[in-house]
């Protein structure tokens, strides 16, 4: 199976640091963000390539960089210039590198996530599916919470651990290839194709997207430097899950 990581997002979020550099380059505990996430991939059996889709023309060929002097990861790298026609629109170019594989496992780049892809991948072939998308119901929040009983506090909760009422959906997915397909199709008749929106949603309304809960596994969003300093105790808690 092929990991396809989506990293050629404009990184809004990050700026001003992200004018600079594209948010896989954002930097961890001393390394690229990109780079945790492929080392990670490549320790599975059932990955054999990596493809990372970026702007390669423009800040993204910092990436590309960053790998051809780093050649000690396990499985090989390939590199695809996105069309930077959203999140969806971008996945049309790897139609031809997915090979006789019958599904790949897609990783938006900011996402940092210890996630047992073995486990998520033969969930995916139980529930047979189009599409398997990782979720979560619980969250470790930033800030302090209250207990509010008629205008009064109660209790003082730091930083807990909640419930949601709604599954949170995480940028890590297993999609049927055949998918590709559909974007080609929809790309016809619309410039710019949002994964969720566009191409997901239709799929949903048929019950073709399966939820795989990481139960408390640990995750966050990775947007800018000042997200990984205000969350670092965090974030080494994964690195170090990730090996």
């Amino acid at each position: 199976m092929k990991a396809v990581i989506l990293a050629g997002g404009r990184g809004t979020r990050g700026r001003p640091f992200t004018d600079y550099i594209p948010k896989a380059m954002i930097p961890v505990q001393g390394r690229p963000l990109v780079h945790y996430i492929v080392k990670y991939l490549t320790k599975f059996d059932i990955i054999d390539e990596v493809i990372i889709i970026g702007n390669f023309s423009g800040i993204g060929k910092q990436i590309e960089k960053y790998f051809e002097n780093h050649t000690a990861f396990k499985k090989p790298i390939k590199f695809i210039q996105d069309s930077q026609s959203g999140t969806g629109g971008d996945l049309v170019h790897i139609g031809s590198s997915l090979g006789k594989s019958k599904e790949f496992l897609l990783w938006f780049v900011d996402n940092l996530c210890p996630v047992d892809i073995e486990k998520m991948y033969q969930f995916h072939k139980d529930s047979k599916t189009q599409a398997t998308i990782a979720v979560r119901r619980y969250r470790d929040e930033e800030t302090g919470f209250a207990i509010v009983k008629n205008g009064i506090i109660k209790e003082f909760k730091e930083k807990p651990t909640i419930e949601l009422q709604m599954a949170e959906c995480l940028g890590i997915y297993i999609i049927d290839s055949k998918v590709v397909n559909t974007i080609k199709t929809k790309k016809q008749r619309k410039k710019d194709l949002n994964l969720s929106y566009d191409i997901l949603q239709p799929l949903s309304k048929k019950g073709g997207i399966a939820a795989y809960d990481i139960g408390k596994t640990k995750w966050l969003d990775i947007d800018s430097p000042t997200r990984t300093e205000r969350n670092k105790e965090l974030v080494d808690s994964i690195i170090k899950k990730l090996g």
